[in-house]
């Protein structure tokens, strides 16, 4: 029997077996638990959402205002030749 057998056959055993009984405290638990979890996801998704709205917007007011495109002007003369 190769071990990836024997690991099913256990598992199938341990599933085969009646499961015990759940008690009605820990099933509310659970539930409040699950509850704050989900709200704590939402909260921290639409926070990420938030920021990345947050950095888009300055990202494009620093693009309207620094124009980095725009080749900057010369501080130095060209030479004068020619004359």
């Amino acid at each position: 029997m190769s071990p990836v057998s024997r690991r099913e056959a256990d598992v199938r055993r341990i599933l085969e077996q009646p499961q015990p009984p759940v008690p009605p405290e820990l099933y509310t638990e659970a539930v409040r638990r699950g509850g704050r979890m989900m709200r704590r996801r939402t909260a921290a998704r639409r926070l990420t959402w938030l920021l990345l709205l947050a950095a888009a917007v300055a990202f494009v007011v620093w693009m309207s205002v620094a124009q980095p495109w725009v080749e900057p002007p010369s501080e130095t003369t060209p030479p004068l030749t020619g004359w």
